[in-house]
């Protein structure tokens, strides 16, 4: 009894918050230590103090770790808490990041169950496609539906022409002018325009740059990015920048003066 009537009200000692959000007294001393969250106060006896303030930026924490953020991230995204409109953000921020974690798992729990079906209906084992794939998966690429599409040989020269880190930052530049071409479709923007020609150049660049300037590769990049009839909402996605590209590269390579697909056949 002593010990209850020493703590203030509108407090709670560490071992009451740990139990109120189901963590251990030792997690909420090496948040203490790490930055991340403080006690309100200390009893005479200094004991750790904390509010239900405190458990409410404790909770965005736990919910931040749970997604995937390390500690110096979380550090970085914690939100103050003084007004109604910053609690209300902080809650914003979290469900935002957990829709977005929902979103991953979805989309990896759909392609593997598509990749099961496809294993099941292929007539030849393709582990070496197989281990690609889920390699993929793993590192959150969402563009792994491309590797379904490659055959052996051009498998093979990713991997001697990319690394694990090279390789996701080539996607992500990839992904990131996806989205201005379909931005750019969107806007009616013309594909001869100087924005859009810009835009050609650098998609250009990737594809010089993924291919090492093996020009022989171009026809087998021109069969793999053809899309009579898309599969998924990928699929669907790329042939409607397929349909814009064509004539902006038609438009850039006349500006150049040269046809390199011409020079291939």
């Amino acid at each position: 009894m002593e010990k209850r009537r020493a703590i203030p009200q509108g407090y709670m000692a560490v071992g009451e918050a740990a139990k109120k959000l189901g963590v251990t007294v030792r997690t909420l001393q090496y948040y203490d230590k790490k930055g991340l969250l403080s006690p309100s106060a200390e009893s005479e006896g200094g004991r750790r103090l904390y509010t239900d303030k405190d458990l409410i930026a404790l909770h965005q924490i736990i919910s931040l770790k749970s997604l995937g953020f390390s500690l110096e991230d979380i550090k970085k995204r914690l939100i103050p808490l003084e007004t109604p409109e910053d609690v209300a953000n902080a809650l914003t921020e979290q469900a935002d990041s957990i829709r977005g974690k929902i979103g991953q798992l979805t989309a990896s729990l759909a392609a593997t169950e598509q990749l099961k079906e496809e294993v099941l209906q292929m007539k030849a084992v393709n582990f070496k496609k197989y281990a690609d794939i889920i390699v993929n998966l793993q590192m959150k690429n969402s563009s792994y539906y491309l590797i379904k599409r490659f055959d052996d040989d051009t498998l093979d020269h990713i991997r001697n022409q990319f690394d694990k880190e090279s390789g996701l930052d080539f996607m992500d530049r990839f992904n990131r002018l996806s989205d201005e071409i379909v931005q750019l479709q969107k806007e009616s923007v013309p594909p001869e325009s100087e924005k859009c020609q810009q835009v050609v150049k650098e998609y250009w660049g990737l594809v010089m740059e993924f291919t090492g300037g093996d020009m022989g590769m171009l026809p087998k990049l021109m069969e793999i990015g053809n899309i009579d009839t898309a599969a998924n909402a990928w699929e669907e996605r790329q042939k409607m920048i397929n349909g814009y590209l064509e004539p902006a590269l038609q438009a850039y390579f006349s500006k150049l003066g040269v046809n390199p697909f011409r020079e291939v056949e």
